[in-house]
């Protein structure tokens, strides 16, 4: 396999996951600071390993595979560490985050299924989702950051960021299952696809 500059900025994306759980627990108090630059730096590889794809044309079938599996890998790693930190409201950040973390396993499923009946183009990203994935990744900066800084309340409005991607999160999958209904209750499913889609 050749390694594309976009697919090694992907690993490294994966390679920083470590990284920030380690920075995570640790008794400093710069820690907090670093995590948000590991989470920032791994969104800054996100945007630019497609960019220079796009530009450059180093475009791979296992790069397009291997780039929203990181997303998600950080993402979720993210989001399970702050839940054990929260400290008031656990149980409504909790649900906040599981919403979050199974729309992301929904949608992947339906995309791989979708994509299986030559019906990708119905659950392509929408702006719900983008403007999702603002909210959510300036939240968990927020979150990861942990202390406020002079008047402004960090952590409240991390919460508040996260519970807004949260309603975004229902809104894009309502709209990415809306879209794909009609294939999902078609009886006319091609005989190559599989009842089971999991490994």
């Amino acid at each position: 396999m050749h390694m594309t500059i976009p697919t090694m900025l992907t690993l490294l994306r994966i390679a920083l996951v470590p990284v920030l759980v380690l920075f995570f627990y640790l008794p400093y108090s710069w820690s907090n600071l670093a995590c948000v630059i590991i989470f920032v730096a791994a969104a800054i590889t996100d945007i630019a390993d497609g960019v220079i794809a796009r530009k450059i044309g180093q475009t791979s079938s296992f790069g397009a595979f291997l780039d929203p599996v990181a997303d998600k890998i950080m993402v979720t790693t993210a989001l399970v560490l702050l839940v054990q930190r929260q400290e008031t409201y656990q149980v409504v950040f909790a649900i906040a985050a599981a919403i979050i973390v199974g729309r992301e396993i929904t949608i992947s499923a339906l995309r791989e299924w979708m994509s299986e009946i030559g019906e990708r183009a119905l659950v392509s990203v929408t702006w719900v989702g983008k403007l999702k994935t603002v909210f959510q990744m300036t939240a968990i900066g927020f979150l990861l950051y942990h202390e406020d800084v002079g008047v402004i309340p960090v952590v409240l409005i991390g919460e508040l960021l996260l519970y807004t991607a949260a309603a975004l999160t229902l809104w894009s999958m309502w709209s990415y299952l809306k879209s794909a209904w009609p294939a999902i209750i078609s009886s006319s499913v091609p005989d190559n696809v599989n009842d089971d889609i999991s490994d």
